[in-house]
């Protein structure tokens, strides 16, 4: 601990000779001796009580460690991987079902009205208003395009009737 070698000691030894004498000097030792007991006991208490608190900080932190494995233990002994599929299948359903019903309703097209061919003049020159519904819709298609609708053995004519 000092690192003194026996050449210091003996030099100290002479002195305390020299200083306390020959009469006093066993009695000086062992006060020295006791004082270095003490110092040592307190040390060795003080070593003693610093390890003890350290057992029992590593006794707590191992402690929560149990504990914290055991709890990832029972979470792992209940874990059902069917219904996690189940709930993550629903949870996209939902998703689903809420996108559809936000998204604004398209109206589907109406069928295309009847449109009667205009009267021949009528009685006193004028012929009859049309109705304002009929202004706003689109002309109507032609009945039967050529090739669309038809039967899958049916003759194709060209544009000018003839069969093609």
């Amino acid at each position: 601990m000092f690192d003194i070698g026996w050449g210091e000691l003996l030099v100290i030894g002479i002195v305390a000779l020299i200083a306390i004498g020959p009469k006093e000097l066993p009695g000086a030792l062992r006060t020295l001796g006791q004082w270095m007991g003490k110092l040592r006991r307190m040390a060795s208490e003080f070593q003693n009580q610093f390890q003890e608190a350290m057992r029992e900080a590593e006794m707590a932190d191992l402690k929560k460690q149990v504990d914290e494995m055991t709890s990832q233990a029972s979470s792992y002994a209940n874990f059902d991987p069917v219904s996690e599929v189940r709930k993550e299948l629903e949870s996209t359903q939902q998703q689903i079902e809420s996108a559809i019903t936000d998204k604004p309703p398209t109206e589907p097209p109406s069928p295309p009205a009847a449109v009667e061919p205009p009267p021949a003049a009528a009685v006193g020159g004028t012929e009859p208003a049309a109705p304002a519904t009929d202004a706003a819709l689109p002309p109507p298609a032609p009945a039967d395009p050529v090739g669309v609708g038809a039967a899958p053995d049916a003759v194709k004519h060209d544009a000018g009737g003839k069969p093609a």
